[in-house]
């Protein structure tokens, strides 16, 4: 093998091809030319020794060596970007970039409000909201501020459960005026129900709910998508579970008196960033606004003060 230094350029060239499939995709995501990427991922592979993809139909398929190697420049990548998120907020100033990891549902339906809020307080706020239900890597810098529906268990995080959000049967006045209202847990069975089809979390979460109605529940229309089942409710179509904050917005609560399930929530960064101020603006105005968020009362502009204990 030869002796190795650093290329970065030609790391995340091979990030790029890795990620999108193609020399040509990864050129345009670069802003590069194709022949540029072309050279990069070769002289990469002649550093290391070995190759890094094979072609087939479909395109550049990456070697198990490849998606060995692709762990630790994805590590580089994040590093990087934090290293310049953390470069726009330099100072005492709140100013800057801060990435914020939330799930599909609450990047939907919770978020906007929340950053409206902050917004208005901190308009040199550059945010940038990542929605996805697997948990990005704190420890590993993909983001900046996380917010989770289970307690944290890794190590070295600034953690704070700001309270549980209640869930509920709902469905649209539309649906309840063609089919009726029902009137306990066994009347669902004559009703259209809204719910998950492969998540193996969303699979457990059902079986404790039949288990607490004491009933089989029989889904009509199934989704591993939250954001997707609330519309499903919204347009009429049938009886499903979703947060009450959300679901009273614009939906008729059946079965008034179940709370189904309760949803712990939790704010997360990295200890390492507790003492900068942008990151501690937005930790401290997202706690204190989903606290709110979970008991209904209305959400403010809080984001003062230094950043919270872990608890």
């Amino acid at each position: 093998m030869s002796t190795l230094s650093p290329d970065w350029d030609g790391q995340r060239t091979f990030l790029a091809v890795l990620d999108t499939g193609s020399l040509s995709a990864a050129a345009r995501m670069l802003g590069l030319t194709q022949p540029t990427v072309r050279h990069r991922i070769e002289a990469l592979e002649h550093a290391i020794g070995q190759p890094l993809f094979s072609r087939n139909v479909n395109g550049l398929v990456p070697t198990d060596e490849a998606r060995e190697l692709a762990v630790h420049v994805r590590r580089m990548a994040f590093a990087s970007e934090a290293f310049y998120r953390a470069a726009s907020g330099v100072g005492s100033e709140i100013a800057g970039t801060v990435r914020i990891s939330v799930a599909e549902f609450v990047g939907i339906e919770i978020m906007p409000l929340l950053l409206a809020s902050l917004r208005d307080s901190h308009p040199e706020l550059e945010l940038e909201l990542v929605l996805s239900n697997e948990n990005a890597d704190l420890l590993g810098q993909e983001v900046d501020i996380a917010i989770r529906m289970h307690r944290p268990c890794q190590g070295a995080l600034v953690t704070k459960r700001v309270g549980c959000i209640p869930l509920g049967f709902f469905a649209a006045g539309s649906y309840l005026e063609r089919h009726g209202v029902p009137k306990c847990a066994a009347d669902l069975a004559a009703h259209t129900l809204i719910g998950s089809d492969r998540s193996r979390m969303d699979r457990d979460f059902t079986r404790e709910l039949q288990k607490k109605l004491g009933q089989t529940l029989y889904f009509a229309l199934r989704t591993d998508s939250h954001p997707a089942q609330l519309a499903m409710m919204r347009t009429g179509l049938g009886i499903g579970v979703t947060q009450l904050p959300i679901g009273e917005r614009d939906l008729v609560r059946v079965l008034p008196g179940l709370i189904v399930a309760e949803l712990e929530a939790w704010v997360v960064a990295h200890a390492d960033l507790r003492h900068s101020h942008r990151i501690d603006a937005v930790f401290r105005h997202l706690a204190a606004n989903l606290r709110q968020y979970c008991t209904g009362t209305q959400i403010t502009q809080i984001t003062s003060g230094s950043f919270p204990s872990s608890g």
